[in-house]
């Protein structure tokens, strides 16, 4: 696939200033100290915790942890891929990107405005459609369809469905009549080109607009409803289109996304009428794949509105059949389980009903409990795992204990796994030893002692690093979290001061591995919006909010001048460097003889004296600030 110019991405980042960005979507006011802040768009809050920095390019709301440059905030807020928000953002400051495949210059790809167009064509396509449900008498059909299902005029009108004549060219001829080009149709996906002639492609159907986060048709999904249609499938959606990528749309998620950011929840029901049947029930966090099983692009949108990473934990609860179709469903959800920090859960209906049919025959409140009666996806898959053992045989029982345990590799909360491994051993009948030594064996690691020898028993390697040290927010790294602050708001300044610092300097692993990007990226010799954006790239994703927050807080310092609060920082971070060097060279003088060991203790003696100095210089300099070098 052709990729754009690496020097494009860059200009895009130095043109496209951040505040223009967001102001399209929040209101900004002034903040002091060069920041403007406004009400998060990612979260729902009463007082602005988002910040944005145009001198760093960066955004960072303090409430919920979203943070980066104007590309990452338009691919959130829009859902859109990364090369799609650079294309966005180049169409909309002036910028002809260029492509290149394999090395070799490509040129440019396609006209800016096809996009624009495609989005206008299926907005008057949605128009017109919702215009024939609700008057055409030929849509009586889909009407009695719609109300057979339990949904009224004003649920019809709420999602805003549509009716496709039979006429073969009922929409192509309104569409051309409103100046649109049969190429744009077909290249959207609303008309089908033969040797006879440009015709509709759905004809006679009952229609779901598939919408964009912003509320844009790109697609639709369409029900059979006569005998005589020509499309086989009960259901079909539009065909991939540069607008429509069916793994990479979620029907409903304009409706939810808003309750999805809010209750951290996502519920993925399996067709449109279950994500209606949800809605109109209360269960307004339902969403559906359109043709298609859910995967990896599914998971990054539902990621993103959850703000599913190791900081904020949510949760995706699946609804599938309960037949062996729903059983084999909810095992791919499982295998791609990975895709989420927070924990997935499977929601099956004992009757085999879908939400819609659950909410007929039983009401709003049966959807609801179905809902809230949810289990752990790995406890569903346990299940079935254990089906297909016999566990009154002893070799059975060995076998299920095997592939029992490497489901909890699947359970996000790491003081849940050994509670999981009694339940393995409860239900196949073993001890919770052998359950626990297969699980770390498992791991490659050796088996963790019983819960009678360590009360804090947990399996190595469940919990993250930093989960088991202090929060990289604790009062003790404040000052390397303002030498951080410091590094990224000011790297044009603080290089000459920061020659001087190392890994060492950092005593918190978060802040160890950002200093190291940062320091590795080269300092700037003059403000450069495109630098931090550049130095998140290159951090693991669970980094990138920690760096993006740094970049837009406020310091503390209240020096006179910019340069004297960014020195200061620094200086204060080297000042507790050299202290814990005092400390441990102070131990092993106390542990050394003096008189067995002279020249050692004299030595020690020495060095202590030079760094005592040192870190007395380092104190002044980082009350007085700016040292000339």
């Amino acid at each position: 696939m052709p990729r754009i110019k690496d020097e494009d991405i860059q200009l895009v980042r130095e043109r496209a200033r951040i505040d223009e960005v967001v102001e399209s979507y929040v209101t900004l006011k002034s903040a002091g100290g060069g920041a403007r802040k406004g009400l998060c768009p990612f979260h729902d809050e009463k007082s602005p915790s988002f910040n944005v920095r145009p001198a760093q390019g960066f955004y960072h709301c303090f409430g919920c942890g979203a943070g980066g440059d104007s590309i990452k905030f338009l691919m959130e807020i829009e859902g859109l891929p990364f090369a799609e928000a650079v294309e966005r953002l180049a169409t909309k400051f002036g910028i002809q990107l260029r492509y290149e495949e394999d090395g070799r210059p490509s040129g440019p790809r396609r006209d800016p405005r096809q996009r624009q167009r495609l989005l206008e064509a299926h907005a008057a396509a949605g128009e017109f459609y919702a215009a024939q449900l609700g008057s055409a008498a030929e849509a009586q059909v889909a009407r009695q369809f719609i109300k057979d299902r339990g949904f009224d005029q004003s649920a019809a009108e709420h999602f805003t469905l549509g009716y496709a004549p039979k006429d073969r060219q009922s929409l192509t001829g309104h569409l051309k009549n409103k100046g649109f080009t049969d190429e744009e149709l077909v290249v959207g996906g609303l008309a089908r080109r033969t040797n006879s002639g440009t015709f509709d492609v759905f004809q006679g159907r009952l229609l779901w607009p598939i919408k964009e986060m912003t509320g844009e048709i790109i697609g639709f999904g369409a029900r059979k409803l006569y005998d005589d249609d020509f499309m086989a499938g009960k259901y079909v959606n539009t065909s991939e289109t540069p607008l429509y990528k069916k793994t990479q749309v979620l029907y409903g998620i304009d409706l939810a996304r808003r309750q999805i950011s809010g209750a951290s929840q996502a519920v993925v029901v399996e067709g449109y009428t279950d994500v209606m049947a949800c809605h109109q029930a209360g269960v307004t966090t339902a969403i559906a794949t359109c043709g298609t099983a859910f995967g990896e692009g599914h998971a990054r949108i539902l990621r993103r509105l959850m703000l599913d990473h190791d900081a904020f934990r949510g949760e995706v609860v699946f609804t599938f059949d309960g037949d062996e179709a729903g059983q084999r469903a909810a095992v791919k959800s499982f295998e791609g389980d990975e895709e989420f920090v927070g924990q997935t859960y499977v929601a099956v209906e004992p009757r085999g009903m879908d939400p819609c049919d659950l909410r007929m025959a039983d009401g709003d409140a049966a959807v609801r409990e179905l809902i809230a009666s949810r289990i752990p996806l790995y406890r569903f898959v346990l299940d079935n795992t254990l089906k297909q053992y016999d566990l009154d045989r002893g070799d059975q029982r060995v076998d299920a204990v095997r592939d029992a345990v490497q489901l909890a590799s699947a359970i996000r909360d790491a003081s849940k796994v050994d509670a999981f491994l009694r339940e393995v051993a409860g239900r196949i009948g073993v001890e919770v030893e052998q359950v626990r030594a297969e699980h770390q064996k498992n791991k490659g690691k050796p088996a963790a002692p019983s819960r009678s020898s360590a009360p804090q028993d947990a399996p190595a390697g469940e919990a993250a690093p930093v989960a088991t040290g202090p929060s990289f927010g604790a009062p003790q790294f404040a000052d390397e979290r303002e030498a951080l602050k410091a590094l990224a708001q000011y790297p044009h300044l603080a290089h000459e001061f920061a020659v001087d610092l190392d890994e060492d300097d950092f005593t918190h692993p978060v802040s160890r591995e950002i200093f190291t990007a940062l320091k590795g990226h080269g300092w700037p010799e003059k403000p450069d919006p495109t630098w931090i954006p550049r130095v998140s790239e290159l951090l693991p994703e669970a980094l990138r909010p920690v760096l993006s927050r740094a970049a837009v807080e406020p310091l503390l310092a209240q020096e006179s001048t910019t340069v004297q609060v960014v020195s200061s920082s620094i200086f204060r971070l080297q000042v507790l460097t050299v202290g814990r060097l005092v400390s441990d060279l102070k131990s092993r003088l106390q542990r050394t003889n003096p008189i067995d060991e002279a020249d050692a203790y004299n030595r020690m003696f020495g060095e202590l004296i030079a760094l005592e100095q040192q870190h007395r210089e380092l104190r002044e300099k980082a009350v007085g600030g700016v040292v000339p070098r």
